[in-house]
């Protein structure tokens, strides 16, 4: 099991990873944790109702060199709920990299359906288990047009340091 907190210019939120259900996804974004890849980053699209993102740029909209993208794991069962913490991607199904998104609501339209194109979903691969307040307060901040993005906060969110906790079960 292993958690990971940021500390944000709003506040603290900590997300537990769910090994077991999204192997590889719980291990890609460890990995970048770990490797201190989130510090700086901002949370570059807030949509009140949906959901915060961010994970892959910095101030000023400029994106943030990643490595190759990972396998879509949507199909493991886990849901878009409230609280969860899931892969932002591309149209291409499998294109995910740094980018994450918590869910405010429950987004169930964004959940794994079938293995096409239209059907793939967004990867779930962990939740927040302490900051649910902080996203709320994200989604009360004034958005705006930013470098061809939209619902960019007008002022910056930073993930100001990343701390990640293991622990091993017996």
């Amino acid at each position: 099991m292993s958690s990971v907190t940021f500390e944000t210019t709003l506040g603290n939120i900590t997300v537990e990873l769910d090994h077991e259900n999204a192997p590889i996804g719980a291990a890609n974004f460890l990995k970048y944790a770990e490797d201190g890849f989130f510090n700086g980053t901002i949370f570059h699209r807030i949509i009140p109702g949906f959901m915060v993102q961010g994970g892959g740029m910095l101030p000023g909209m400029e994106q943030k060199p990643t490595g190759e993208p990972i396998q879509n794991e949507a199909d493991n069962g886990l849901k878009n709920v409230r609280g969860s913490l899931s892969y932002a991607r591309t149209m291409d199904p499998h294109s995910a990299t740094t980018q994450f998104f918590m869910n405010l609501v429950d987004n169930d339209f964004l959940d794994h359906t079938g293995k096409d194109m239209q059907g793939w979903g967004y990867a779930v691969f962990g939740r927040i288990t302490d900051g649910l307040d902080v996203i709320d307060e994200m989604a009360k901040v004034d958005t705006t047009s930013r470098r061809g993005h939209q619902d960019v906060p007008v002022d910056d969110i930073v993930i100001e340091n990343t701390r990640v906790e293991s622990t091993q079960s017996s």
